[in-house]
């Protein structure tokens, strides 16, 4: 799953590329990727609009029309979106795709066709299931630590389903989580009522670190090709068996609830208590 680093470099390659281009077209290929409104709606809305900004909330890609409507796109699992010339052989299971006028095309494509996307106008991003549901934004500024420490209280479980609960925060995936804790030292399965002030400080400012870090990789690594995931340059998460890059240790990987967990285990030690 496309997860902040990558969502935030597809933005700043949609700003630069397509913001202000008029949508000459749109073709919905596959209806079940397109959850509101029905597909007549979508295109008949979409072709002559002007795409304005990209931007990210959560895991979600919006892009804002001059009609006053957003696109919003969650990616989910496989979906991508691909920003490609008119000519260039197209995915597939592109589920639409929308024609630009400097002659490229904008592609949502997704193998298991789990994404979902969404046509509502900005006053109604409410109509999207569970948008509003949405906490903070991990990295929003004004989610302070006070806040964070706050906020926690209401979810007492281990600390990395807490961290990727988009009630809780909005934006932490699975991948980044690993690496989050691995930073902040922080035993993935340790229950957020068992943590000191000092280890939900660690988080927090793990978090902001770890992505200050890993955006700029991502976005010189993915260049223009905003389809790309670009992961391997990770510490911890899926290295399990690989050194630790701090003390050398194995690294452990443990799949709980059908979910990659990477840590080490003297770098954040705990009870293991994965279930």
């Amino acid at each position: 799953m496309p997860e902040i680093p990558e969502l935030e470099a597809m933005t700043q390659v949609l700003n630069r590329r397509a913001a202000g281009q008029t949508i000459v077209s749109a073709q919905v290929r596959i209806p079940l990727v397109v959850r509101r409104p029905a597909k007549d709606e979508f295109v008949e809305t979409l072709t002559g609009n002007r795409l304005l900004t990209s931007r990210r909330r959560g895991k979600y890609v919006l892009f804002h029309l001059e009609s006053g409507h957003v696109l919003a796109v969650h990616l989910m699992l496989t979906g991508r979106l691909q920003l490609a010339p008119i000519a260039q052989p197209m995915p597939k299971r592109t589920g639409w795709l929308l024609t630009l006028q400097k002659g490229e095309e904008l592609r949502y494509f997704d193998q298991k066709l789990d994404g979902k996307t969404y046509l509502v106008r900005e006053d109604e991003l409410s109509l999207i299931p569970r948008f509003d549901q949405m906490g903070p934004d991990v990295l929003a500024t004004d989610l302070t630590f006070d806040l964070f420490r706050q906020r926690i209280r209401r979810y007492p479980g281990q600390i990395k389903r807490t961290l990727v609960n988009e009630a809780f925060v909005a934006g932490i995936g699975n991948a980044y989580v690993d690496e989050i804790l691995f930073e902040a030292r922080v035993y993935p399965f340790t229950r957020t009522r068992d943590l000191s002030e000092e280890q939900l400080r660690a988080v927090y400012e793990a978090a902001h670190r770890v992505y200050a870090w890993a955006i700029p990789i991502v976005a010189e690594r993915m260049g223009e090709t905003i389809d790309e995931k670009v992961r391997d340059f990770l510490k911890v998460h899926r290295k399990g068996g690989e050194p630790c890059p701090r003390c050398g240790a194995r690294i452990t990987e443990v799949t709980p609830n059908k979910r990659i967990t990477s840590f080490c285990r003297v770098c954040q030690p705990g009870g293991f208590a994965a279930s």
